[in-house]
């Protein structure tokens, strides 16, 4: 189960790479622009992925939940929104790294930030979840860069599958 993580963590950060690439390139002004998605603009979507990942990271250690709301904009700067990518994708793979098949079968505990329930569950489906959520967002940004620029880069799994073998 842990080398099926793994793969998911490494997939994660090359579609980042990919994904961030080709959103840096484009005009500042479509970056920002509210194109309609749930979170506006590429910009905002690229945000919300970032503190979909720092909540539920927090929730896997059972930390504190950061300080914010879904859709927070950490970081303004398409620069600085990447290199913190960065920062967060290598802390992702290290902490998938750092579970064993047991603790990853084990599970937490953690508040829910829209009900404030405390939700008991098995961590691998989070994971699971945690993955999806930003593959499903990673998405919405795919189809705005196609919309905007009449191009994206692909970012199916099964691309990096390959790449990486």
């Amino acid at each position: 189960m842990k080398a099926h993580f793994e793969m998911m963590a490494a997939y994660n950060a090359w579609a980042n790479r990919r994904l961030y690439a080709a959103a840096l390139a484009m005009p500042e002004n479509d970056f920002r622009a509210d194109l309609g998605a749930f979170f506006g603009s590429v910009m905002g979507t690229l945000n919300h992925i970032m503190v979909g990942d720092l909540i539920w990271l927090a929730r896997f250690r059972e930390q504190p939940k950061p300080p914010f709301g879904l859709d927070h904009i950490l970081h303004e700067d398409g620069e600085d929104l990447a290199a913190a990518r960065k920062v967060l994708d290598d802390d992702i793979i290290a902490y998938i790294a750092g579970q064993s098949d047991q603790s990853i079968a084990d599970s937490f505990t953690y508040t829910m930030i829209t009900t404030g329930e405390t939700v008991s569950q098995p961590r691998a489906p989070a994971l699971t979840h945690f993955f999806n959520h930003q593959t499903h967002h990673r998405g919405q940004v795919h189809a705005l860069l196609t919309r905007v620029t009449g191009e994206a880069p692909a970012l199916d799994l099964v691309y990096y599958q390959r790449e990486a073998s």
